[in-house]
């Protein structure tokens, strides 16, 4: 049994999705994982991990844009506004999507669908720094 950690660092520079589906491939390739669990975690409450197509970015802009209405980026409807008009909106998608994923690691492979990639979710307007710790529980 092995286990072993890893912390990608992504710098965004607004909110979209920012896929990060091969370096956590090449992270696999390159220690040779062979067959295990991969958990997927990011430790900040305003931004979040979800699995999505990868073929067509009009899915990414929809989703965008589903988000914005569901949780609008305006100050007068919450008490929570520190940070700016984006602070509690960052926070309500954050809730509603994931700060974790677990997926499989077969053979050496990544087990994703034919159109999945893995997506940090940026719910911030300015630019920030996020940490995505990576943990493989297998063998090699």
């Amino acid at each position: 049994m092995r286990q072993d950690f890893f912390n990608l660092q992504i710098n965004t520079d607004g909110q979209k999705l920012y896929d990060f589906t091969n370096q956590t491939i090449q992270w696999i390739e390159k220690n040779k994982f062979k067959d295990g669990i991969i958990n997927l975690s990011i430790q900040h409450t305003s931004a979040s991990l979800i699995i999505q197509e990868n073929a067509d970015p009009d899915v990414q802009t929809d989703l965008i844009n589903y988000f914005d209405k569901l949780a609008p980026m305006n100050k007068n409807l919450y008490v929570h506004t520190t940070e700016g008009k984006d602070d509690m909106p960052a926070h309500i998608k954050s809730a509603l999507t994931n700060n974790q994923i677990s997926l499989s690691v077969k053979s050496g492979e990544l087990l994703l669908g034919t159109w999945q990639g893995i997506y940090l979710f940026e719910h911030r307007l300015k630019p920030q720094k996020r940490i995505i710790i990576h943990h493989f529980l297998g063998v090699s």
